[in-house]
């Protein structure tokens, strides 16, 4: 009997075994968690620009359906980002005013893309003789981007080469 009386005694000075040998989780880089941060991430700026140039080996090979393809995927994804970007934005004016700023200067950057993108599928829709289809995409550029930068006025001018406007602009 007083050998049971012992072994709480003992449990208390050599503590609990079975912890002993606790495995503790510990992260020795942070860096290796960030995983969308890296330039190979699916939600990434770098991957629409992918996805645009692989549209536009497909253009140069004459294969405009797997092109529309690329161009569609880059231009929906930047349209995910911009809005993911967005929302942060918005979510986060009035508490920390480094990451609206951070979310707005990759808005822009998402919106540049995308208005690359546009401009490229709306390229291809004219080469295509598609051009109703075309009008929408460049619109939207000039929309996104303002009429007085560089893709605003090169949608505005594919517009009038088209037909679908007539007045000059002159900004």
């Amino acid at each position: 009997m007083k050998f049971l009386k012992l072994i709480p005694i003992l449990f208390i000075f050599f503590g609990n075994v079975p912890y002993k040998n606790e495995v503790h989780a510990e992260i020795k880089n942070s860096e290796d968690f960030r995983v969308l941060s890296n330039e190979s991430a699916n939600l990434s700026i770098s991957n629409v620009e992918y996805l645009i140039n692989e549209g536009d080996k497909f253009i140069k090979k004459g294969d405009f359906e797997k092109a529309k393809d690329f161009y569609l995927d880059a231009r929906k994804l930047a349209k995910q980002l911009a809005s993911f970007y967005s929302d942060l934005n918005s979510s986060f004016k009035g508490f920390d005013a480094r990451i609206p700023k951070e979310m707005q200067r990759k808005g822009k950057q998402t919106l540049q893309i995308l208005a690359e993108s546009n401009e490229r599928l709306a390229s291809m829709y004219i080469k295509t003789e598609k051009p109703e289809v075309a009008v929408p995409l460049l619109i939207e550029t000039i929309r996104i981007m303002s009429p007085n930068s560089a893709e605003g006025k090169k949608a505005y001018e594919k517009l009038i080469q088209l037909g679908f406007v007539e007045t000059k602009y002159k900004g």
